[in-house]
């Protein structure tokens, strides 16, 4: 699924469309700093790349990354686990220049000197290749997903934890606590977790990293082919609104995963054709998994006249149970934190956005996308992804369980 490193959108300009530059000089935090444009620090021998959040007082004035309170937290913190964070990592800030206010007290940094410096942190990844990408506290996660990520970032707790293999990156992403927030933290329970999210960030040194190969999609217009899947599938639907209880509401193309790389993707046939689709719905022999299978079986029923049988997995609701954060249970996140896969979806989400907002029965935009033989591809592809992903996951959560259970 990656491109590599990076895109070539996201190398070959570094100028917003509102005419703004990222660069020091619109950024302006060296004028103010006694060192300017820190570099990064470390020997990098076990190639854990830590990513701070800004330099501190200390810091500017020794001229070196983690120096302050929360950096020796940091530092004891790794030893426990045999890291030496000079030798063994390569230390950085999302922002090289302390952030200073006009009366010269510290502040945080703004997300536009986040963006100003994030093309230093990205060459940092694409010359030094590390293993791990210790992503500490939520400015960070904002330099290094938040340009990627096309949803709201919310807060840390939403990302803390997750060990992402990290396609775009081809490294492991941890996002973890920042070791300065714990300081102002009275309780223990920061305290607790943020060393558990070390010990399990880097369990990931000794992982072969996790990299997934571009699925099969077949594009089919004859479904007699569906007559050949044997075994339990994933399925997804891409549909002209939320609810199909309007009349004017039709399921717009379908996909069916049946293997973890391999997929069918079909614009829905007339009812004459689709009768091989209809009969592997309601085969009871195999079972199906969809991603809040509850939008699939009341589509399949007020559209298709069918319901779905032997439900077996869903990814959304094992997806909460496994975990019960909130704002974790989408397939977009999940795909991105279990898969490290970022975005898919950003190019079709606005045609599937409802005209209006307020009226859950609302058309979405799907309809005027399809109106090409490019559009139709796009939106069986990304339908067809969806499947992929639900199939995927669905084998993840059911192993992870058994993991728990043995």
């Amino acid at each position: 699924m990656s491109e590599g490193f990076f895109s070539k959108k996201e190398v070959e300009s570094q100028s917003r469309p509102d005419g703004k530059v990222y660069s020091c000089i619109s950024c302006g935090n060296y004028k103010n700093a006694i060192t300017k444009k820190m570099v990064p620090y470390g020997n990098f021998k076990k190639g854990i790349l830590n990513v701070g959040e800004y330099p501190e007082e200390l810091d500017d004035s020794r001229g070196l990354p983690f120096q302050s309170k929360g950096g020796r937290l940091l530092k004891r913190t790794y030893e426990k686990y045999g890291i030496d964070l000079v030798d063994d990592c390569l230390n950085i800030n999302v922002i090289r220049c302390r952030p200073l206010t006009d009366d010269g007290e510290e502040r945080l940094p703004t997300n536009f000197e986040i963006d100003c410096c994030r093309r230093f942190i990205l060459k940092e990844i694409k010359e030094r290749k590390p293993k791990i990408i210790m992503v500490f506290g939520m400015l960070a996660v904002y330099s290094l997903i938040g340009h990627r990520f096309k949803k709201s970032l919310e807060g840390i707790t939403k990302w803390r934890g997750w060990t992402i293999p990290d396609q775009d990156f081809q490294a492991w992403l941890c996002p973890i606590f920042s070791p300065s927030q714990l300081l102002k933290d009275d309780e223990n329970v920061a305290q607790i977790i943020f060393e558990q999210d070390i010990k399990n960030a880097l369990i990931k040194l000794n992982e072969p990293f996790r990299e997934y190969k571009e699925p099969t999609i077949h594009y089919v217009k004859n479904l007699n082919v569906l007559t050949t899947i044997t075994s339990d599938i994933a399925f997804d639907y891409e549909t002209t609104g939320v609810k199909p209880h309007l009349t004017e509401h039709k399921i717009i193309c379908a996909s069916v995963a049946y293997e973890d790389d391999k997929v069918y993707a079909f614009m829905m046939p007339d009812e004459k054709r689709r009768q091989p689709f209809i009969n592997l719905l309601e085969n009871p022999y195999i079972g199906k998994i969809a991603h809040n299978m509850k939008y699939e079986h009341t589509w399949s029923i007020n559209k298709l006249n069918t319901e779905v049988q032997n439900w077996k997995w869903d990814t959304m609701q094992m997806a909460h149970i496994l975990d019960n954060r909130p704002g974790i249970t989408g397939l977009k996140f999940q795909t991105y934190v279990q898969f490290g896969i970022i975005d898919y979806s950003s190019e079709i989400e606005p045609f599937l956005n409802g005209i209006d907002n307020k009226n859950a029965n609302s058309l979405n935009r799907i309809e005027e996308l399809i109106k090409t033989e490019e559009g139709k591809q796009k939106l069986m592809r990304y339908c067809a992804l969806d499947s992929i992903f639900e199939f995927r996951l669905a084998k993840l959560q059911q192993d992870e369980i058994f993991n728990v259970f043995h």
